[in-house]
This record gives structure tokens, C-alpha cells and sequence, in this order.
């Protein structure tokens, strides 16, 4: 499975619509996850033009932190989902507190209270920071922002593919826009 990976879209305070490159760069893709801070459905329907779309409900995405859009009620947004692909388990959400910013037990709970424990691989957004790392033996990705990455107007953005092969294989990596 081809897994498109977005977050922290903002729009339309970031811009009107989502980068053309991010079309091509998830072409093929079977499922697009977006990490949260989509803001208007609409973004989540031109992403369903490419393969089903899931979505993690972001802080922005309720209309909280004088955002002031908020996503209408839609089936594809949770604000956290669970996958099993290949045996492999996935999440998605807006955040979690990780190690490096907590402790590897806040971690822990933090994924058994939204997933019912320990994942395979963790995708999630907020920071607008993109990067791949490992918190013992979860693989943690964050796609960064299409739109404002590290929080910068008019800058390339940046995406992220995961791929899960026959047998459990994981690769992922992260794509710039420009």
C-alpha cells in the first residue's frame, strides 16, 4: 500500500487552494492521510480526487486558537484513526507529545489512550515541521505543511509517502514541493 501523507494545509488563511505539485507527487498513491489543520472540506474532496481520503481533526479544524474557519461534520475526519496494513499498525492524528518533548512514558500512554497501544507507525502534523524518526520501535512521521512549511508564507511546502509492502516492509520519506 502507497500511502500520500499531508498535514497543516490552513486553507484559505495559507492560500486558495493546495499546490499542483501535490497532485503529482500522490498520483498512484491508495489512500491519502491528511495529519489535521485541513480548515475546509473542500481541500479533503479535491484530495478524494486522487484516492479515499482520511483526515485527524486538527486544533484549527474546530474553529479553537482564533482559527477562524471550522471543518463541517464529515465521516473522514476522527481525531484519531487506527489502520492495520500488512500487520502493520498505523495512526494518524493532529499531535502527540513525543519523547523528545515529554518522556517515553507520556508517549506510551499518549498512544494507548488514542489507539489502545503501541503502533507501528505514528503519522501526525501540528508543528509544520517535516521529519521521519523513531521512538523505539515506532516510526513517527511528520509530513510538515504543503503550504506553510515551518510556518513560512510562500515557500515550498513539503509531503510525505509511506509505503507498507507483502510482509510488513516500511519505507517512508519526505518530499519537497519546489
Amino acid at each position: 500500500m502507497r500511502i500520500g501523507l499531508i498535514s497543516d494545509t490552513h486553507i484559505p488563511e495559507a492560500c486558495e487552494h493546495l499546490p499542483a505539485r501535490v497532485f503529482e507527487v500522490f498520483r498512484g498513491v491508495d489512500l491519502v492521510m491528511h495529519a489535521g489543520d485541513v480548515y475546509v472540506n473542500r481541500v479533503l474532496d479535491e484530495l478524494a480526487t486522487i484516492a479515499p481520503v482520511i483526515a485527524a481533526l486538527g486544533n484549527g479544524d474546530e474553529g479553537l486558537d482564533g482559527h477562524r474557519f471550522r471543518l463541517e461534520i464529515d465521516d473522514r475526519v476522527r481525531p484519531a484513526h487506527l489502520l492495520t496494513v500488512e500487520g502493520v499498525r498505523v495512526g494518524l492524528t493532529h499531535a502527540l507529545p513525543t519523547p523528545d518533548e515529554t518522556s517515553e512514558a507520556v508517549f506510551q500512554r499518549a498512544m494507548d489512550t488514542h489507539f489502545g497501544g503501541p503502533l507501528d507507525v505514528l503519522v501526525m502534523g501540528h508543528s509544520h515541521l517535516e521529519g521521519i524518526t523513531r521512538f523505539g520501535r515506532t516510526l513517527v512521521i511528520n509530513p510538515g505543511s504543503a503550504t506553510l512549511p515551518h510556518n513560512l508564507v510562500d515557500v515550498p511546502g513539503t509531503v510525505g509517502i509511506l509505503e507498507i509492502q507483502a510482509g510488513g516492509r516500511v519505507t517512508a520519506e519526505v518530499i519537497n514541493l519546489g
